[in-house]
């Protein structure tokens, strides 16, 4: 007999012909095999009554015993318990293995959240349970938020294949089949110590994407300058990380010259002489500057791993024989920037356009280093006007209206960050300030300004506005040319 009739026949111990289909199975008293009654309840619409002959007029479809369950004996929700546990006092310690799994299955969720288990280790549930609470407090998140965000918890301490190790944070995507925020389960497990960032960074992804057509070889020493321009370098000689956004500057102004150079046949670095970088800069001023910079950067690192034996790109980082000017802003949108309805904008507009500060600096300034009318910012005391004290403290009243319980520690927020402890993006103080030229350009133009106030004094400049005896005589040659002058 088959699996599903050593079964009903421990049940029914009956066997015999079925009054609906004919064949000899295990019965019930009423007659009917068991696979009927399932298949006719299968094709049942509503709650009309059983067709047992109907439900075998096309065939029946076999099933394997234990398998065919009722919906009430799924397993129960996960946000429910009827043995809850107590939190230890100390705070959640993942553990250290990892138990490897045979083959990755998709799993299928349409039944919703009923059909994930409760939590594999129960008391590390009771531990991050506790620690949402205290971490939903600290932070000013709504009951709602907490409500999701811990469901989301369970749902992913259901899911482990290792009861007790922390949550890769791949695994929240499968949060999205049950509408549940990423961001804010992601910033409650990163809190407690439980996730593990193992995703590829998008700027490696957009690297691979950008150097797929090189050759081989030419391939592998651009990832050797990609690893040291994003992670740095401990070992002699020793770098710092490079911002995502140089990296994807300086490959952007070099990859029309690797281009070229492949298609001449050139399928290494190594080949590459002086002359042909010096033919590969762009003519533009402004192009041929930035290509030079990235010229030196990749060169210079794959000389210091020794991966080329000479440096064709020496003294390029300024290659351009004219420099650049200043960048200036029209000063009629910057009056009306000023009197903005939106407090923000005029806010961002007057700590610009008054001291300078770069887009960093705005999105990373906090509550704390404004106090006692002064801006206290990179070691330096910056007195704060009069007209930028009166917009930061519009903007200061309207923050405090519109996100009474935030507690994000920066001075600027929005309604994704106001609940979290994050900056705001780039691109928000971009949109938000609305100037042609953004923050450098309004930047640039305030520092142009000051220089031509002091007769071109650059220790002033470097006083003012944090710059370097470099960067302070760009400004200072800018002002002696007589274009600019006038």
């Amino acid at each position: 007999m088959c699996i599903a009739c050593h079964y009903w026949r421990a049940k029914f111990s009956t066997i015999g012909p079925c009054l609906a289909c004919g064949t000899v199975l295990a019965i019930s008293d009423a007659g009917v095999c068991r696979l009927c009654r399932v298949q006719a309840r299968r094709n049942r619409k509503d709650k009309d009554q059983l067709d047992l002959a109907g439900a075998n007029r096309h065939g029946a479809q076999l099933f394997l015993a234990d398998m065919y369950k009722k919906r009430s004996n799924v397993s129960r929700p996960v946000n429910s318990s009827s043995h809850p546990v107590s939190a230890p006092p100390n705070g959640p310690r993942p553990v250290l293995h990892r138990q490897a799994v045979l083959f990755t299955m998709e799993r299928n969720f349409s039944g919703g959240r009923t059909m994930v288990g409760p939590p594999r280790d129960p008391v590390l549930a009771a531990i991050l349970d506790a620690h949402l609470s205290d971490y939903a407090q600290r932070v000013g998140w709504h009951r709602w938020r907490t409500s999701e965000t811990r469901c989301g918890i369970r749902l992913l301490l259901g899911l482990q294949d290792t009861p007790g190790a922390a949550i890769a944070r791949s695994e929240l995507a499968v949060l999205a089949q049950f509408f549940i925020t990423q961001r804010d389960v992601a910033a409650a497990l990163t809190d407690a110590g439980m996730l593990v960032d193992d995703r590829v960074p998008a700027v490696r992804r957009w690297f691979d994407r950008q150097v797929l057509d090189l050759p081989g070889q030419v391939r592998s020493e651009l990832e050797s300058w990609f690893e040291v321009m994003y992670a740095g370098s401990a070992c002699a000689p020793r770098r710092r990380p490079r911002s995502e956004t140089t990296i994807r500057i300086y490959l952007l102004a070099t990859l029309p010259a690797m281009r070229r150079w492949a298609d001449d046949g050139h399928d290494s670095l190594r080949e590459i002489t002086r002359g042909q970088v010096l033919a590969a800069l762009p003519p533009e001023p402004a192009r041929r500057k930035t290509c030079g910079q990235a010229m030196r950067s990749i060169f210079e690192i794959l000389k210091s791993r020794k991966l080329v034996f000479i440096n064709p790109a020496t003294r390029l980082a300024h290659a351009s024989e004219q420099p650049l000017p200043p960048a200036t802003v029209d000063l009629g949108a910057v009056r009306a920037a000023l009197a903005s309805p939106d407090t923000a904008r005029a806010a961002i507009t007057a700590l610009v356009a008054y001291h300078g500060l770069r887009s960093h600096h705005l999105r990373h300034l906090q509550l704390t280093d404004i106090r006692d009318r002064h801006l206290f910012l990179d070691g330096r005391a910056i007195p704060l006007a009069a007209p930028v004290r009166r917009r930061l403290c519009l903007w200061l009243d309207h923050r405090t209206e519109r996100w009474p319980t935030s507690t994000n520690p920066h001075v600027f927020i929005h309604f994704r960050t106001a609940y979290r402890n994050e900056p705001v993006g780039i691109r928000w103080v971009f949109l938000t300030l609305d100037l042609s030229g953004g923050v450098q350009a309004l930047r640039s133009d305030r520092i142009l300004h000051e220089a031509n106030a002091t007769d071109s004094d650059p220790r002033r400049l470097c006083d003012l506005f944090g710059l370097s005896i470099q960067h302070a005589t760009r400004y200072t040659d800018a002002i002696r040319e007589p274009a600019v002058r006038n």
